[in-house]
């Protein structure tokens, strides 16, 4: 979810949330690793059903890691996957399910946000491959020693997208693990293992969330089936509450906040290659013995209960004196609802809602009132109620101008503080080295470490100046000019503004679909770089009717015409590729070699907007016509749409049953691998978002005191599900653990 604050707030506000997971390690006798018992009870006291595994979350860290060095190869990055998904499995050990899905071809919708993110990697790679050479240069010149640059091919992440060899060769990887554990681990033999690879169209946590739907819809579904999501994108947590199964946890990786990283150029830990001064003199020739003592902590993981979390909004959300009885149930669809304000995948959020300034409880705010004033909610079964939605925008847009003045008043407050201490440090900083000097009057000050170190915290201070802010949201005619710079339309364009909002809402009734019936439409998307402002949502009712029917997914190879720069047409035959970096081609303008990034208020250039030209899928399909003739026969494979495949184990009670569809030998065997469907619906039918009948609420786990903020921080949250388990300490952040 595009939100990278939303965790941070939302542990924050509700911290009881939050639990470390307990886990139990492997051990090592007379040299033999004795592995983990998963058949045991779970030490963090709680039984675990299913488990779902986003699988792109795994396969990025695991591939190109950051905070510690690269798997050399790609036999080593399938290691790293196999070990990761083993950790989890010996975390949660689920008794039912195992579902591991990858991210397929996505909705239009997404491969726009894919195509900024793959066009970023590229230039940032290009970037730092010269700035790498550029400091090798500087530091040798200097007299410092560098060791010798491994001669390798870069590792290019756009691999990690659908049709690419590289995802062909990691789901036959993840065959034969599979294969491996329901033969060999007994913890894995009554487990029913599901993998949608990147064949199978459809983003994977939405491939999760479509297949735990349909089966909730299923007569035999248990409704107080336990399950545990896998990943770290905020949206996961919208996710497992739109699904309204009462036993819903999310494991992730635990946050730490300034976590140190290698430095990329001499692979030393704690300064950035800009700082880069090269290896010390008595390493020279030790490169990788040093490199192998780089200290890298195992990532622990934590819980998050949305159990607990649902908890905290009945507080919230509950409303008294209501002209109707209170559904506590269409409550949580509308916050989830109203989450999408201050971002998602999809959509640009609107200008004034910034989750870090209490968006969330400004809008929570609005909404009672509407709901009192109109006696209805905002959202049914993911389908939005306009008029609703208009009354809360406006309620938004007549506070904007005061949102964007006090926007500024906090921004120069805190560089006025920021500004001051700094000079203090700076200040104390100069006196001290001048001490040390005066006692040290055989050292001249360009010898002095202490000296340079000022001089570079001097340097810093005086770090390029921040980019012009042409629309100023704090000064009047703020509108104006947003429309003028951001669009080049001037504010009177009634029109124009009218089509903003109306791509907008159209993309506000396509995400909440999207969350709770699946893929309403595989064409549609937001067609501009930004959103409009709340005070503009007006007259929005007959706005949108409904999404055009029939659309289907791009291919895979489609897919990546669509969001790859030229620099990562390698992963494409030649005669596509070409169609990239040709003068001649007649798509050229999809493929610039250099873009703009609009920081757009922001500090950093990953937070910006990068204009990069929306693909015209009409154009792109007639250019693609003319090559498709040029695919061999392994990439007419790898450009098809597979499905998701079903793997057990002898011991299931199930084998038998499917054994004897199948069988067409009389031969033993150990295991099955078969091709898995979801069960299927009629075209109209409609997911209920609701608490399914003898669905039993999990006991209550908040105390009166869990309410007073006082006792947010320090926060100390247990181990495991265990409330008497011994706490552990937090720091402020209110996530990350220090012992």
């Amino acid at each position: 979810m595009g939100v990278p604050a939303f965790f941070r707030w939302l542990s924050r506000k509700y911290p009881s949330i939050i639990v470390h997971c307990v886990e139990e390690k492997g051990k090592e006798c007379n040299g033999v690793r004795i592995p983990v018992d998963t058949t045991k009870p779970n030490p963090n006291e709680v039984e675990f059903d299913n488990l779902y595994l986003d699988m792109n979350g795994i396969i990025h860290p695991c591939t190109h890691p950051e905070d510690k060095p690269a798997p050399k190869n790609e036999d080593e990055m399938m290691v790293a996957i196999f070990e990761y998904i083993d950790r989890l499995f010996n975390i949660v050990r689920p008794r039912r399910v195992l579902y591991m899905a990858i991210d397929g071809v996505a909705p239009r919708a997404k491969m726009n946000q894919q195509r900024s993110r793959r066009f970023r990697a590229s230039k940032e790679g290009v970037e730092l491959t010269e700035e790498k050479q550029r400091m090798r240069e500087e530091i040798i010149q200097r007299g410092g020693y560098l060791p010798p640059e491994e001669i390798k091919e870069r590792f290019d992440s756009n691999c990690i997208t659908p049709g690419t060899e590289f995802m062909d060769n990691l789901a036959q990887c993840l065959r034969y693990y599979v294969a491996d554990r329901l033969s060999n681990d007994p913890g894995w033999k009554n487990v029913v293992v599901f993998l949608s690879d990147a064949s199978v169209p459809g983003e994977g946590e939405h491939k999760i969330m479509d297949f735990i739907r349909r089966q909730r819809a299923q007569p035999n579904h248990d409704p107080n089936t336990h399950h545990c999501l896998c990943g770290a994108d905020a949206d996961l947590i919208m996710l497992g509450l739109a699904t309204h199964e009462p036993n819903f946890t999310i494991i992730r990786e635990e946050f730490k906040p300034n976590k140190p990283r290698p430095c990329a150029l001499c692979g030393q830990m704690g300064h950035e290659i800009k700082d880069c001064q090269g290896v010390a003199r008595e390493k020279k020739g030790q490169h990788d013995e040093f490199a192998d003592t780089v200290p890298v902590s195992e990532q622990e993981f934590i819980f998050i209960r949305l159990c607990v979390l649902r908890e905290y909004l009945a507080r919230e959300l509950t409303m008294a004196s209501l002209p109707f009885p209170f559904d506590f149930e269409r409550s949580v669809d509308d916050w989830v609802f109203m989450c999408f304000f201050v971002g998602n995948d999809f959509l640009p959020h609107l200008p004034s809602l910034e989750i870090r300034e209490g968006a969330i409880d400004r809008l929570v705010n609005i909404y009672k009132d509407v709901v009192h004033k109109t006696g209805g909610y905002l959202t049914q079964n993911g389908f939005v109620n306009l008029e609703r939605v208009e009354m809360i925008m406006q309620a938004v847009g007549v506070a904007e101008d005061n949102i964007f003045k006090k926007r500024k008043e906090d921004d120069v407050r805190f560089h006025c503080i920021y500004s001051s201490c700094f000079f203090i440090l700076f200040i104390h900083s100069f006196i001290y080295v001048f001490i040390f000097l005066s006692c040290q009057s055989s050292a001249g000050p360009s010898d002095s470490t202490e000296s340079r170190g000022v001089k570079r915290k001097a340097e810093d201070s005086d770090s390029e100046p921040e980019p012009e802010d042409n629309v100023r949201l704090w000064e009047e005619g703020w509108k104006q000019r947003y429309y003028k710079t951001k669009f080049d339309v001037d504010a009177t364009d009634d029109d124009f503004r009218r089509k903003v909002v109306q791509s907008y809402v159209e993309g506000l009734c396509w995400v909440l679909r999207y969350y709770y019936q699946g893929c309403a439409s595989w064409k549609w998307y937001f067609p501009f770089h930004y959103a409009p402002f709340a005070s503009d949502f007006k007259d929005i009712k007959g706005m949108f009717t409904e999404f055009e029917k029939e659309t289907k997914p791009f291919k895979p190879l489609e897919q990546l015409m669509g969001v790859f720069p030229a620099a990562s047409g390698n992963f494409l035959p030649s005669t596509w590729r070409n169609l990239m970096s040709s003068p001649d081609s007649s798509i050229i303008d999809f493929y610039p070699d250099d873009f703009a990034i609009d920081l757009n208020g922001k500090k950093y250039a990953w937070q910006g907007v990068a204009l990069l030209p929306f693909v015209d899928e009409r154009r792109l399909r007639a250019a693609l016509a003319e090559v498709y003739p040029d695919l061999t026969a392994e990439e007419v494979k790898r450009n098809s749409l597979g499905s998701d495949v079903l793997f057990l184990s002898r011991s299931h009670l199930l084998f038998d049953f499917i054994h004897e569809l199948y069988r067409t030998e009389s031969h033993e065997v150990t295991k099955l691998i078969v091709k898995f469907k979801d069960p299927q619906y009629a075209d109209g039918f409609v997911f209920k978002a609701v608490l399914l009948p003898d669905a039993k609420i999990p006991n209550k786990v908040l105390k009166p005191g869990d309410w007073e903020k006082g006792n947010r921080e320090p926060w100390r949250p247990q181990l495991g599900f265990n409330p008497n388990r011994q706490q552990a300490h937090l720091d402020q952040s209110g996530f990350r653990a220090l012992g």
